[in-house]
């Protein structure tokens, strides 16, 4: 146990899987398979860990995983230190369950919360969507970061710059989804766009939390290779590295006026409509 007045505290939900991070894959019209990996969400964790004086709480769905010991091992800079804990999505108790754990180490405050974890269920024609699948997305990927922000508020208004930071995705801009044939990801450009919309909200609500939304582009993790694919591309275009660099600068630079109540694309540092 240690205190944290003097270090900077984040909280990043899942980085056991990365991005989106228990992901669908269709092998046939019947056939469905779970796909686990590590992506953006441990490459998010590590670059956080290199940091002196930082202490990273990640979450994870399973804490007896072989992954759940294998971060445990990852390296830390000086007086930095990781902190798991678990959150299983499904569950919308466990955001505020984690909080006595976090508590019982010390921490007194949060500083950024990134709302990284979730699912992409399969993709498919409009006519072919599942409505089990457009439930299960917005429970995991809009209602659970409801919870977290629920849960995470009090340890975030302590803090003297509060970030909320949704990992969102390009599918759930409602302006663009002919430009990216989001119909054939319907349950997750939905359940992204109410992620959206819960951000603005949060923005609103608290004139000194700086709290926007983010794109992140098709990143080389093995969701992002496959969908890649599925494009056309041998892989994807972006760096997990790349990656963690784009979302670690601009939240040291994120401000109130220029950053906050917004919805940023890192591919190309521009700004995606809602």
């Amino acid at each position: 146990m240690s205190d944290s007045t003097n270090t900077t505290v984040v909280f990043i939900t899942g980085v056991g899987r990365g991005m989106d991070f228990l992901i669908y894959l269709f092998l046939t019209t019947e056939v469905l398979t779970f796909a686990n990996f590590t992506g953006i969400g441990r490459s998010i964790l590590e670059a956080f860990l290199l940091r002196p004086n930082y202490i990273v709480i990640g979450s994870v769905r399973d804490k007896t995983s072989e992954k759940y010991e294998e971060l445990k091992r990852l390296p830390t800079a000086y007086g930095s230190r990781l902190l798991l804990i678990s959150i299983d999505s499904t569950n919308m108790d466990d955001p505020q369950a984690s909080i006595k754990d976090i508590e019982a180490e010390g921490i007194t405050h949060v500083d950024v919360v990134i709302a990284n974890a979730g699912i992409t269920p399969s993709a498919g024609p409009l006519d072919k969507v599942a409505i089990q699948d457009v439930s299960d997305a917005l429970s995991i990927n809009a209602m659970s970061p409801i919870q977290l922000y629920h849960a995470t508020r009090p340890l975030l208004e302590k803090s003297s710059r509060p970030v909320w930071f949704s990992m969102t995705s390009a599918a759930g801009s409602i302006g663009n989804v002919e430009m990216h044939n989001a119909h054939f990801l319907l349950a997750y450009g939905i359940s992204k766009a109410t992620m959206n919309f819960f951000t603005k909200p949060v923005h609103a609500a608290h004139a000194n939390w700086i709290a926007y939304a983010v794109h992140p582009g098709l990143v080389r993790s093995e969701m992002g290779n496959e969908g890649a694919r599925l494009q056309g591309l041998e892989k994807a275009p972006v760096t997990l590295e790349d990656c963690a660099t784009n979302i670690l600068a601009p939240i040291d630079g994120a401000t109130r006026g220029k950053t906050s109540g917004r919805f940023l694309n890192f591919t190309d540092n521009s700004e995606l409509p809602w």
